[in-house]
């Protein structure tokens, strides 16, 4: 049996921006025109008019402030109000292996490793582009890594699903690096014309890279214990599949194709679900709370963090002890907690110790203790 180590992490940060006040002249921009074009049926009562939303709105809601995508034109044109990405042709590389290549070299270049160094890419993300050939196998391709490569889905918590995935094999001796990999393009999946939801996405690409720990060149983080688990809800949903075409009712407008929640609930489903997890997860490897120094979580939504957070340490955590990307990057899905770890992790000292967790459909929560070295 091997000790594991996260010896690099790499982010693919696209270059477009929306900022809040942007995206809420479109939306408006939109409502307005949905309001005028129904007010008949609105007047009727047969039809509910739409509300204008506001950038206090988003902040108080989310703590959000800015997101990155892939495409801005598309997704401020109150027209459209999604993504508008070009197609490719099938000799080209996918886009989302483009975003994944881009954080793995970042990842390899800070362990001091080359792609010879690899042996495997997983792909885990909430969304792939296609069902096959697996777009993990295309970024092991693209960056001519000699192994295999699978693509998996565990929505949010894909990363640290991964992140267990690839450490067991290293563990057991099946492999000497794996490379997971994490390119979340959630704009497409986002209805940008709903309100309680349209600024909650961006994205992203993140990349991990493990390895035994006894072939670490330099600084790394040796991976303590994993942990994850699932449970079974359709608060958080996204019914969108192959099968959407052979079914008599699958019109293309279909709202519940895109991203779905019931948030009220996954508020009062999650939370105490992820606070158990990491509480217990830390007791089982006999951690006590006072000897965490950082937690790394999924950033979804600031009030949910601060809450668990609180729950966790049974304090107010303070800033750089759980810190916050969402406010830049908005929610990123599986890509949030890795964000949140690469950009917060090179100050500790050796010995300190980190938790990443992430959470989100399924249920599923996934965490990984972490110790710096």
């Amino acid at each position: 049996m091997y000790n594991v180590a996260i010896t690099g992490t790499g982010v693919f940060t696209p270059e477009n921006v929306i900022t809040n006040d942007e995206l809420v002249v479109a939306f408006n921009a939109y409502v307005d025109l949905f309001n005028a074009e129904n007010a008949a049926q609105i007047a009727a009562g047969t039809l509910k008019a739409k509300s204008h939303s506001s950038s206090e709105f988003i902040v108080r809601a989310s703590g959000i402030e800015n997101r990155f995508v892939m495409d801005k034109t598309g997704v401020l044109d109150p027209k459209i109000l999604h993504p508008t990405l070009r197609q490719r042709s099938d000799e080209e590389p996918a886009i989302m292996a483009e975003m994944a290549v881009d954080a793995c070299k970042k990842a390899l270049a800070q362990a001091g490793k080359t792609a010879a160094d690899v042996d495997a890419v997983i792909c885990a993300a909430s969304n792939m582009e296609r069902a096959y050939p697996a777009i993990a196998v295309e970024i092991q391709d693209l960056l001519g890594i000699q192994g295999f490569g699978f693509d998996m889905n565990v929505a949010c918590s894909s990363a640290t699903f991964g992140i267990q995935a690839a450490a067991d094999m290293i563990r057991s001796g099946s492999a000497r690096a794996i490379l997971v990999v994490n390119p979340e393009i959630c704009s497409g999946h986002l209805e940008w014309r709903d309100r309680d939801c349209h600024f909650i996405f961006g994205d992203v690409a993140t990349a991990t890279l493990l390895e035994r720990e006894e072939l670490a060149t330099g600084p790394h983080f040796k991976i303590l214990s994993t942990h994850c688990a699932t449970q079974f809800s359709n608060n958080i949903r996204n019914n969108n599949g192959f099968l959407r075409r052979s079914r008599p009712d699958g019109v293309a407008d279909r709202r519940d194709m895109q991203f779905m929640q019931n948030g009220r609930k996954v508020f009062k489903e999650v939370l105490p679900m992820v606070s158990e997890h990491m509480s217990t997860h830390l007791a089982d490897k006999n951690i006590d709370v006072s000897d965490l120094k950082r937690m790394w979580l999924h950033q979804a939504n600031k009030a949910m963090n601060d809450f668990i957070g609180k729950k966790v340490l049974g304090r107010t955590p303070e800033a750089s002890e759980q810190p916050n990307i969402l406010q830049d990057y908005a929610n990123t899905s599986s890509a949030g907690s890795i964000i949140a770890f690469s950009q917060n992790s090179d100050d500790l000292a050796v010995g300190d110790k980190g938790i990443i967790c992430s959470f989100g459909a399924g249920y599923s929560v996934g965490s990984v203790i972490l110790e710096r070295a």
